[in-house]
C-alpha cells in the first residue's frame, strides 16, 4: 500500500481522515473532517484529490452530514437528500463523487422501514465498501495494465493517479506497482501538471518513497522526450469516461495523446467502472470544471502575472477515444475503447 489517502477513524462517532495533499512535498500532514462543510473544502481545495478519492470522500461525508439527525424518517430523508446535494456541487466533473452519493441516496431508500439508526449504520458501512472496492480495484487494474509493460520500459504519466488519488493504490500508478511487484524494472518520466503541479509535488513524491525511478519534466517537455525516443509507453488516469470512449483527465493529458499518436507510442487510460459515466454520448457532454484565477496568476501566494490579466483556467481536458489505445479498468483492458467496445461494461457497474 503506496499510502493511506483517505480513511475512516473510530467508530459511528469517529472521523474521516485525509491526507492534506495541499501541503505535499514538503509537509505530510493528515486531516481529520467532522462535517460536512470540512469535507466540501477539503473536496473543493484539493486537500482530498483525485476521482476516486473523492468518490470515498463523499461516501462518507454523507454519512458525517446524517449521523446527528433526528430519528424522523421524513428529516432525516430531507437532511440526507440535502447533505448530498452539497456535496455534489464541490467538484463537477469528477463522475465518482456523484457515484458515490447516488449509492448512499439507493441505500437509503431500499430501507423505508427501517430505523434510521440502522440506515445510518448502514451508509457508513457503505462508504467502506467503496473504499475497500475501491482498494480491490486498482490492485485489478495494475494487474490488466502488465500485458502493455515489458521489463526496461520508461513511461510518461500526467497529474497523479495513484495512491494519493484512490483509497491507497492508484490508478494509471498501479501499472507501475504492479509491475515491480513482478520483478520488472520500470522507470516514469513525470510530467509537471500546470498550475497546482501534481506531477510535481504528488507523483514524484509517490513513485520516489516506492523505489521506482521517476525523472520530473515540465509540461513543454513532453514532446521532446517523446520524440527522443525515451518513452514505450503513456499511462494517464481518468475523471469521467464517456459511452464513445472519450476520457476527462487533468489539463494537459490531451496534448500528450497528440504528441504520442504522433511518436508511435501507446496511449493507455486506467480508471475503474465508477469512473466510466454512460449516461453521456461524448467527451462533449462532459462538464469541465473551471477554476480561480489564481492559480494560474500565482503559486502559494508568490505572483507571477500581472494584475489585472485575463485568466483561462480549466482543470481538465478530454481525450478523444481515436487517440487512446487500450482503456485498463478492474474488468478489463479495453483495446478497442469505442462505443462498441465499452458497451459490455456498462451492466457490470
Amino acid at each position: 500500500m503506496p499510502v493511506e489517502t483517505v480513511r475512516w477513524q473510530g467508530g459511528l462517532d469517529g472521523a474521516l481522515r485525509i491526507i492534506d495533499q495541499r501541503l505535499l512535498p514538503a509537509e505530510l500532514k493528515y486531516l481529520e473532517l467532522r462535517t460536512v462543510e470540512e469535507v466540501f473544502d477539503a473536496i473543493q481545495t484539493l486537500a482530498v484529490r483525485g476521482a476516486p478519492a473523492i468518490g470515498i470522500a463523499a461516501g462518507y461525508g454523507a454519512f458525517i452530514g446524517i449521523r446527528d439527525c433526528t430519528d424522523d424518517r421524513g428529516a432525516f430523508a430531507g437532511e440526507l437528500e440535502k447533505v448530498c446535494t452539497r456535496l455534489a456541487e464541490s467538484r463537477p466533473t469528477a463522475v465518482n463523487l456523484f457515484y458515490a452519493l447516488d449509492r448512499v441516496r439507493a441505500l437509503a431508500e431500499s430501507m423505508p422501514d427501517s430505523p434510521v439508526g440502522e440506515v445510518k449504520r448502514a451508509i457508513l458501512n457503505e462508504a467502506d465498501k467503496i473504499l475497500e472496492e475501491d482498494l480491490e480495484a486498482c490492485r485489478r487494474m495494475g494487474e490488466n495494465c502488465q500485458e502493455f509493460i515489458e521489463d526496461g520500459y520508461a513511461c510518461m504519466t500526467n497529474c497523479n493517479a495513484g495512491g494519493l488519488a484512490t483509497g491507497g493504490y492508484g490508478t494509471a500508478l498501479a501499472a507501475f506497482y504492479v509491475a515491480k511487484e513482478q520483478g520488472k524494472n520500470v522507470s516514469v518520466y513525470s510530467c509537471e501538471t500546470r498550475p497546482l503541479l501534481q506531477g510535481a509535488r504528488l507523483t514524484t513524491w509517490e513513485l520516489m518513497r516506492e523505489g521506482i525511478d521517476v525523472t520530473l519534466i515540465c509540461d513543454n517537455m513532453a514532446a521532446t522526450v517523446l520524440r527522443q525516443g525515451k518513452v514505450k509507453a503513456v499511462f494517464v488516469g481518468a475523471d469521467r469516461i464517456a459511452a464513445n470512449g472519450d476520457a476527462a483527465n487533468k489539463i494537459g493529458t490531451y496534448p500528450i495523446a497528440v504528441l504520442a499518436r504522433e511518436h508511435g507510442v501507446p496511449f493507455y487510460v486506467v480508471a475503474p467502472l465508477s469512473t466510466f459515466d454512460f449516461s453521456l454520448e461524448s467527451g462533449d457532454d462532459i462538464p469541465i470544471e473551471e477554476r480561480a484565477p489564481q492559480e494560474v496568476t500565482s503559486f502559494r501566494g508568490v505572483r507571477s502575472a500581472p494584475d489585472g490579466v485575463a485568466v483561462f483556467n480549466p482543470a481538465f481536458d478530454v481525450t478523444p477515444a481515436s487517440l487512446i489505445s487500450a482503456i485498463v479498468c478492474e474488468a478489463a483492458a479495453v483495446k478497442k475503447p469505442d462505443r462498441t467496445g465499452l458497451a459490455a461494461l456498462a451492466p457490470v457497474r
